[in-house]
């Protein structure tokens, strides 16, 4: 409740609950944004040779919100959900991963892509040699029991290009999301263009990023009826193509109350943020 609150210094107490939990951090200040980075310490002898040229798994979740929104599903949940893995990552010895608390994923009127936070930050990850990490956006991810992996991405990369290669990243990346979901046997899961998150700012910057988030499961049987008669569904969602008082009845009332003072610990279900918590450490383990 107190990071929710309208005062709320989400920087301070982020790091504050980062330090009560003893997991090593650094703050990475990047063009404006300050970015939490949550890492195991190094290994060392024999496992740091296992590990060796194995590409490292990035968790993130954005820890800023809309300006009048509370910000609990977007994107508090998201944020305390990646604090439980990272707990459980280090308590259990776990290496190769990070996470990462973005901010300023959410942009104002008249910001582009390479004004969010996470492009930045995708420059200095290429800059530090991890380019060829596997990152997963976690976004939204507090309401519901239904794991959604987006499909956004590759529909943009159709609109503006991008390359091969980096489609061929997003799709390693969308087929390691779906193998672990089925390895730890989440039978509420599905594909679907969804809300964009900081994937688009790594996509701007060249790096492909996977977003996962999560619904209703009568949402989401809504939301897979209209993907096979709306065919501009994917077109809607990359051109943010309406506002919060002219949202189309089509996308799923989660989604219509994000960015909007509706956005309240009301409409999470704390019951299922387990799901979440399972799926994200077995993405580090795979």
């Amino acid at each position: 409740m107190e990071f929710i609150a309208p005062d709320a210094n989400r920087f301070a107490i982020l790091k504050e609950l980062l330090e009560k939990a003893a997991l090593g951090y650094k703050v990475l200040d990047a063009a404006g944004s300050r970015h939490f980075i949550v890492s195991p310490p190094p290994p060392s002898g024999r496992l740091s040779k296992l590990l060796e040229g194995r590409p490292p798994t990035i968790l993130v979740a954005h820890y800023d919100r809309a300006e009048g929104s509370p910000g609990a599903n977007d994107n508090s949940a998201a944020v305390f959900i990646l604090l439980q893995t990272a707990k459980k990552l280090a308590g259990n010895n776990v290496n190769n991963w990070s996470v990462i608390f973005t901010d300023k994923e959410e942009l104002k009127t008249g910001e582009g892509l390479r004004e969010q936070g996470s492009y930045a930050l995708a420059e200095g990850l290429k800059n530090s040699r991890m380019e060829n990490s596997r990152i997963f956006c976690f976004d939204t991810c507090g309401s519901g029991d239904t794991l959604v992996v987006s499909a956004t991405l590759e529909s943009l990369i159709k609109k503006e290009g991008g390359g091969e290669k980096l489609r061929g990243s997003m799709l390693e990346l969308r087929k390691l999301a779906l193998e672990t979901a089925h390895n730890i046997k989440l039978t509420k899961t599905t594909l679907a263009p969804t809300p964009f998150s900081d994937d688009a700012g790594f996509f701007r910057a060249g790096l492909a990023a996977q977003t996962i988030t999560m619904l209703p499961s009568g949402e989401c049987k809504g939301l897979l009826s209209e993907l096979k008669k709306n065919k501009g569904y994917a077109e809607t969602l990359i051109n943010a193509a309406f506002s919060q008082n002219a949202v189309p009845h089509f996308i799923p009332e989660t989604w219509r109350s994000l960015n909007s003072p509706n956005d309240t610990c009301e409409r999470l279900t704390p019951e299922h943020f387990g799901i979440v918590v399972s799926f994200a450490e077995a993405l580090c383990r795979h």
